[in-house]
């Protein structure tokens, strides 16, 4: 669905991303992890197109085959699928829930702008934002502005902004981040509904979510993976528990 090629970044003398490998694949739920500094919203970057690589490739699997989109802009990359939320929530404040919405399936429908348009005629955008917002637990506020949302909430309208125009792959970044504890269910519970039918790409330091919810886990260090395989499979690794995890144990398995 989406993969580098020896993907690498450089910013003068610091390699951020190292000649990275990496392929999703179609509906699958990968975990990117590692510490502050890993790489990991530089790989990012170099996904969506708001940095370009050093050197590599970055393709997305489309119906005629591999696609190189190493050189696309943000808003092309988007169009042929790739779609991303922030870690940082990036929203319009004064707006309401479901014109933030609204908005963002217009743009996906690449319908432009008309000044002299009456933006209520756009009721097909309105239908599909209405069902965005119904999948993301966020119906009842549609009418919210959306700065007047809990923290928890905003981070739902951040994923169903993600998912104006049905992309096929879903770049998650920290989707939990400042989200109170009562909130944290809700937000996995999405990340678990939208990767049924969309790859997903997620950062996230929560390793409890990263175990429990990722087909694969990856581990970023100082650029480069240094890990790739299923959670039980990376939470054995010695160096990955000893430099990522903080010898992470399940509390089921009786280690405090």
């Amino acid at each position: 669905m989406l993969r580098t090629r020896e993907l690498t970044r450089r910013f003068g003398g610091l390699v951020a991303v190292d000649h990275v490998d990496f392929e999703l694949g179609a509906d699958e739920l990968c975990s990117l992890i590692g510490p502050n500094g890993a790489g990991k919203t530089t790989f990012f970057d170099l996904l969506t197109g708001a940095l370009a690589p050093s050197e590599g490739a970055v393709e997305l699997q489309t119906a005629d085959g591999w696609r190189s989109v190493t050189d696309a802009e943000p808003a092309a990359t988007a169009r042929m699928g790739v779609h991303r939320s922030y870690q940082i929530t990036n929203v319009f404040p004064t707006s309401t829930v479901l014109e933030n919405v609204r908005v963002a399936v217009q743009a996906a429908a690449d319908s432009g702008w008309h000044a002299h348009r009456n933006v209520h005629t756009f009721d097909e955008h309105y239908e599909d934002a209405y069902g965005i917002l119904e999948r993301v637990d966020l119906l009842e506020e549609a009418h919210t502005t959306a700065e007047n949302l809990s923290h928890g909430a905003a981070r739902q309208l951040e994923v169903g902004i993600a998912l104006a125009g049905d992309p096929d792959v879903l770049l998650l970044d920290e989707p939990n981040a400042g989200v109170s504890s009562e909130s944290v269910d809700r937000i996995v519970d999405l990340v678990e509904d939208v990767a049924r039918d969309h790859a997903v790409l997620l950062v996230e330091h929560n390793m409890d979510i990263v175990m429990n919810v990722s087909d694969r886990v990856v581990v970023l260090d100082r650029g480069s993976v240094i890990a790739d395989g299923p959670p039980e499979t990376v939470r054995h690794d010695e160096d990955v528990r000893k430099a990522y995890l903080g010898g992470y144990e399940r509390e089921e398995e009786g280690v405090a």
